[in-house]
């Protein structure tokens, strides 16, 4: 069996580290910035020098520019070598990638004596090579740590797999959007069960009121088009490299109609292959 190659690549910091780290955890042999010509020479020895079930994750980023010329030489030699090379190209948006050089109040490797916007430009157009050459493309501007592993995670436990992870979120308007929906669907339109005395105690996680919702007409319709909407929408998102999309469904309290709309989505998801999770989070409040 063929030796794992995972190239680590993309702009700074748009989560490399994270990523790295996951890696690390789960057992790959983790290099840091290692010259990419040297990346050939050193897979040679680690046929012999590790285990056969040890894979190999390797950084490479914007430190290794003066190599970068010389990659399809490299990938050449890197075939030889028997491994199954992917490459992960991890991006962000501008402002994104901004903010966090803000707060951690980093440099730029690319920004002396220029702004960091100058910087972050100048990095992309250096590392367009390798993103055009990844075998998955990770924006990271709406994960955090903790999404990005999580992402990282679904990835390595499925090899070759989408990385679009799915979240649906159940809400109230209430209570203000979810600042990280991308998709946000109002279903205020359909009858609450608030003003029904037997139904307004339960919530959309009890199969009563599930059903009350979930049979109205109007529901069924709507389910019906975002069905349609969604099996149109997730293709394109994975062509594009998107690898976390948070589907936000609203009601007044985020209790009865959102819960159950959320519920009934998350069992007969449109697209099965996206890896799905779903939270309700204003269920439990009054």
């Amino acid at each position: 069996m063929s030796r794992r190659l995972l190239i680590i690549s993309g702009l700074s910091g748009s989560g490399k580290s994270t990523a790295a780290r996951v890696l690390e955890d789960q057992g790959f042999f983790v290099v840091d910035n290692l010259p990419l010509v040297m990346l050939p020479a050193f897979m040679e020895r680690a046929q012999e020098g590790l285990e056969d079930s040890t894979d190999v994750a390797v950084v490479i980023d914007v430190r290794n520019r003066g190599f970068l010329a010389d990659y399809s030489v490299t990938q050449q030699e890197l075939q030889q070598t028997g491994c199954q090379l992917e490459i992960l190209f991890f991006e962000a948006s501008d402002d994104v990638l901004q903010r966090r050089y803000s707060e951690t109040r980093r440099s730029h490797p690319l920004a002396a004596g220029v702004t960091v916007q100058a910087g972050i430009e100048l990095e992309r157009k250096q590392m367009r090579l390798f993103r055009d050459q990844a075998t998955r493309i990770v924006d990271s501007s709406n994960l955090n740590t903790w999404q990005l592993r999580e992402l990282m995670l679904t990835y390595l436990g499925e090899k070759g797999a989408s990385l679009l992870i799915v979240n649906l979120e159940s809400f109230g308007y209430r209570y203000g959007l979810p600042p990280a929906a991308d998709l946000v669907f109002d279903v205020r339109f359909l009858p609450n069960p608030h003003y029904i005395d037997i139904l307004r105690p339960l919530t959309g996680l009890d199969e009563t009121l599930r059903d009350y919702v979930l049979g109205q007409q109007a529901c069924r319709d709507f389910r019906r088009h975002l069905d349609q909407l969604l099996g149109f929408l997730m293709p394109h998102y994975r062509d594009e490299g998107k690898s976390y999309l948070t589907i936000a469904i609203g009601c007044t309290g985020g209790r009865h109609r959102s819960v159950s709309i959320v519920e009934d989505l998350y069992a007969s998801f449109p697209d099965t292959e996206v890896s799905l999770r779903k939270n309700h989070r204003d269920v439990e409040k009054a």
